[in-house]
C-alpha cells in the first residue's frame, strides 16, 4: 500500500483541514492528430481569462494550504531555512571586469533581491559598493535584476528590470559612480521566451540591444517573438532608435550580442529555439553585418580574443567539442585554424584572455579548467582539488582568470588564476558556510538504464548512516537542453542530512555531461531515454539498499517537471511522494504557448507523425490512469511563469485528482513569482519550508 496509516489517521482526525480536493467539472474536447483521436478533459483549465479558471485555482490554492499549514513540521522547518538563509554572507556572481574594476551582483541575505554592486579588488571585499538596489524600487521584493552589462569604460551600466519573475525586462542606464538613472529607458528588451542582450558601442555613446516587437508591429499572438537587434544612443528619444539586425531572422529566434575590447567588432549569436543550434553574425567598423557561422557548423559558442582573433567552439563532427579560431580580417569559418581538437572531455565553455585560452569542460559532472597559448598548446590543468563545479569565468587584468567554483560541501568562492603557474589563488569574494557539512558522505556510482547505458549518479548522506533499504531518500533529475547536472552548494541540505535522508542527482541523457551525444540521446524522438535513465537510478538506490519505494521521492523542475510527470505516470509504485516545480505535462499542447514554440526543436511538434508518436507515448497528462494508487504529489508553480504556462500544472492536478488516488495531490500556486528566475527570497524560503514538510510527512520524518 502506498499510504501509511498514519497518513489516514491524520484525515480522519481532522488535522488536514480539507479530506477531498476541490470538484473539477469535465468538459471534453476531442483532437485529431494524423488520425489519433485524443480527448481532453479539462481544456478549458488553459484559459487564464475565465473567472472560473481563477476560482478554480484560488480553491486549489487554499485546499494545498489547509494541507501544508496542517503539518506538524511546517512552522519549524520554515524557521530552520529562515535562520540558515539569514545566516548566509555575501555571495558574489555573475562578475564583470570593465574600467579597471569588477562588477557584480551580490546577494546579502535577508535582503529580498540581489543588488548590483562595484568592487575595486576580488581581494578587498571591503571596497564593495552598491549601484543599484531592487528592493529601494520595490520594497515587496517584486522587481528584480534580470542581467545587466557596463560600458567597456565602466562609466555607465545598463540593467533590465522585471517584476513578480515575469522576466519581461526593460532595460535603464545608471552612472557607475553616483547610481544615478539617466532618463533612457528602453522597453521590451529582455522576455520569458528569447531572454535579452545589451552591448555598448566602443565609445559608450549608445548601445545595441535585442528588441520584442513593440504595440502595433506585430499581432497580439506574435509579440513574444520576432527579436532583432536595434541601436539607441544615450539621450536621444527611443523613437530615434535604428534597426540594426534581425529582420530575416526565424520567428523563434534568440539573440545575444558581446562586443569586442577595442569596441570595433560587435558578435550576435542567433539561437534557433532552444534545441542547441546557432548561427553567428559580425559587424565590422563598416556598419555591415555578416554571417560567419551558419547552423550545419555547429558553432555554439564564439568569443573574441586579442589580435583580432575569434575562438568559436564548435561541435560539428565533435560532439564533445573542439574550439577553432578565426580572425576579424578573415572571417570565414572554412579557413579556420584548430587550435583545440576534440578529446574526452565535453568542453562547455571558452575564455580567450591576453596570451591564453581557458578551457571548462565536464567528464560526466564535475568541472575542469585546461590552459592553452593563443596557438593551442596545452599548457595544463588548473588545480580544483575536490570535484566542483565552475560557474563563472571572467576575464581579469593580465590575462588572469577568475573562476567562480562551489561543491557539494563546499560553498561557492571565486578563485583567481595566474596563467603562468596555473596554481588557483583564492580571493576574499567567497559566501562563507551558514551550516557545516563536512559530516557528508559524497559518492559517484553508476546506474544501468534499461538499454544498458552507464547513468552517474551523486549520492549524498550524512557518514555512517546504514544501508538498510530503511532510510528516506529524495532523487534529483533533470536531463534536457544539454544542461549538465553540476555539483552545487545548496546548506538547505543539512536540514535533510540531520534527518537521516539521503539525497541524490543524476546524470540523465538529455543533458550535456557527455557532449552533444549525451544530449541528443535524450531529446525529440528519443526522449524516454531520459525517463528509463531516471527509472533506473531509482531501482539502483533501491536495489543497493539506499532506501525502498515506501521511502523514496523524487524532485524537478521545468524540463525536470515534465521527468516527474512521466516517472509517476510510468512507475507509480516506484515512489512515495513527488515534488514538481513549474513542469510540463501536455505534451501535445505545450507548443501553442509562447516558449512552447522555442522547445519544439528541443521535444518535437505534434505536425510531424513521428515526433507526434513519441510525445503522445510519453505524454504524462494522457497517460493518467483511473484507479491507479498513484505517489503523493506535490506540484508548484508560478502565475507569472513566462516559460512554462501555468495551465500544465492545473490540468495535470485536475486529472490526477480525477483519478482516485488516495494520496494528496495539491497544487501550490504563487502569485508573485514566475519561473522561479528573480524570485523574492522570502517567497523562495516558503516554497522550501512547504517542499520539505510535505516530504517529511510523507517519510514520516518528524
Amino acid at each position: 500500500m502506498r499510504a501509511s496509516a498514519r497518513s489516514f489517521a491524520l484525515f480522519a482526525a481532522g488535522v488536514l483541514l480539507a479530506a477531498t480536493p476541490p470538484a473539477t467539472v469535465k468538459k471534453p474536447v476531442t483532437d485529431d492528430y494524423s488520425g489519433v483521436k485524443v480527448t481532453d478533459d479539462y481544456r478549458w483549465l488553459e484559459d487564464w481569462s475565465d473567472p472560473a479558471v481563477r476560482q478554480w485555482s484560488d480553491a486549489q490554492n487554499q485546499y494545498a494550504r489547509a494541507y501544508l499549514d496542517a503539518l506538524p513540521t511546517r512552522k519549524s522547518v520554515y524557521a530552520e531555512l529562515e535562520r540558515i538563509v539569514n545566516r548566509a554572507s555575501p555571495d558574489y556572481f555573475d562578475l564583470t571586469w570593465r574600467g579597471g574594476r569588477l562588477f557584480a551582483l551580490v546577494e546579502t541575505p535577508p535582503k529580498e533581491q540581489p543588488v548590483l554592486s562595484v568592487i575595486d579588488s576580488p581581494d578587498d571585499p571591503a571596497s564593495v559598493r552598491t549601484v543599484l538596489d531592487p528592493t529601494k524600487i520595490d520594497s515587496t521584493g517584486g522587481s528584480t535584476i534580470d542581467f545587466y552589462v557596463p560600458s567597456l569604460d565602466g562609466k555607465y551600466v545598463a540593467v533590465s528590470l522585471s517584476q513578480g519573475g515575469s522576466e519581461s525586462g526593460d532595460v535603464h542606464v545608471y552612472e557607475t559612480d553616483t547610481g544615478k538613472e539617466l532618463p533612457d529607458v528602453i522597453s521590451r528588451v529582455n522576455g520569458g521566451t528569447a531572454g535579452g542582450s545589451v552591448a555598448w558601442n566602443g565609445d559608450g555613446s549608445g548601445l545595441y540591444y535585442t528588441r520584442y516587437p513593440r504595440a502595433g508591429e506585430r499581432p497580439p499572438a506574435d509579440m513574444a517573438f520576432y527579436q532583432q537587434v536595434w541601436f539607441h544612443k544615450l539621450g536621444s528619444p527611443a523613437s530615434a532608435d535604428r534597426y540594426s539586425l534581425g529582420k530575416d531572422f526565424p520567428k523563434i529566434a534568440e539573440i545575444s550580442l558581446q562586443i569586442s575590447d577595442d569596441g570595433r567588432y560587435l558578435l550576435a549569436r542567433m539561437a534557433y529555439g532552444d534545441g542547441g543550434e546557432f548561427t553567428h553574425y559580425l559587424m565590422g567598423p563598416d556598419g555591415q553585418w555578416r554571417q560567419i557561422a551558419r547552423l550545419a557548423d555547429a558553432v555554439v559558442a564564439a568569443a573574441f580574443g586579442d589580435g583580432g582573433a575569434i575562438y568559436l567552439l564548435s561541435r560539428q563532427n565533435a560532439p564533445m567539442g573542439k574550439v577553432l579560431k578565426i580572425s576579424v580580417e578573415k572571417p570565414q569559418i572554412a579557413s579556420a585554424q584548430t587550435v583545440v581538437p576534440e578529446g574526452r572531455v565535453a568542453i562547455q565553455s571558452i575564455l580567450p584572455a591576453g596570451d591564453w585560452l581557458y578551457v571548462n569542460g565536464l567528464s560526466g559532472g564535475p568541472s575542469r579548467i585546461d590552459v592553452f597559448d593563443a596557438s593551442g598548446k596545452r599548457l595544463g590543468m588548473v588545480g580544483m582539488g575536490q570535484p566542483s563545479a565552475v560557474s563563472g569565468m571572467v576575464r581579469y587584468k593580465d590575462g588572469q582568470l577568475l573562476f567562480r567554483s562551489a561543491s557539494y560541501t563546499t560553498p561557492p568562492a571565486w578563485v583567481r588564476v595566474d596563467p603562468a603557474t596555473r596554481q588557483p589563488i583564492p580571493t576574499a569574494l567567497r559566501k562563507a558556510a551558514p551550516v557545516d557539512l563536512q559530516d557528508a558522505l559524497v559518492t559517484r556510482e553508476t546506474a544501468i538504464s534499461k538499454d544498458g547505458t552507464r547513468v552517474p549518479l551523486t549520492i549524498i548522506r550524512k557518514k555512517g548512516t546504514k544501508l538498510d533499504g530503511n532510510n528516506p531518500a529524495l532523487l534529483y533529475g533533470y536531463g534536457g537542453y544539454g544542461i549538465s547536472m553540476t555539483p552545487a552548494y545548496d546548506p538547505t541540505l543539512r536540514v535533510l542530512l540531520d534527518r537521516g535522508v539521503v539525497y541524490a542527482v543524476a546524470n540523465l541523457r538529455g543533458g550535456g555531461e557527455f557532449g552533444e551525444a549525451w544530449h541528443k540521446a535524450g531529446m525529440l524522438t528519443k526522449k524516454q531515454n531520459v525517463f528509463d535513465d531516471f527509472a533506473a537510478c531509482a531501482e539502483y538506490l533501491i536495489k543497493q539498499r539506499y532506501t525502498s519505494p515506501a521511502r523514496l521521492a523524487i524532485e524537478g523542475g521545468s524540463n525536470g517537471g515534465l521527468l516527474m510527470g512521466a516517472a509517476l505516470a510510468q512507475h507509480p509504485n516506484l515512489f512515495r511522494a513527488v515534488v514538481s516545480h513549474v513542469g510540463i505535462y501536455d505534451m501535445l499542447r505545450v507548443e501553442l504557448s509562447p516558449n512552447g514554440a522555442f522547445n519544439v526543436t528541443e521535444f518535437g511538434s505534434v505536425k510531424e507523425l513521428e515526433q507526434f508518436k513519441a510525445l503522445n507515448a510519453y505524454s504524462p497528462y494522457h497517460h493518467v490512469t483511473d484507479g491507479t494508487e498513484y505517489p503523493a504529489v506535490l506540484f508548484l508553480t508560478g502565475a507569472n511563469d513566462p516559460r512554462v504556462d501555468p495551465m500544465q500544472s492545473r490540468k495535470m492536478t485536475a486529472r490526477l485528482q480525477a483519478g482516485g488516488t488516495k494520496q494528496p495531490v495539491l497544487l501550490r500556486t504563487s502569485s508573485g513569482s514566475g519561473h522561479g528566475i528573480g524570485t523574492a527570497l522570502s517567497e523562495a524560503v516558503a516554497q522550501g519550508a512547504d517542499t520539505l514538510a510535505f516530504l517529511f510527512e510523507q517519510w514520516g520524518v518528524k
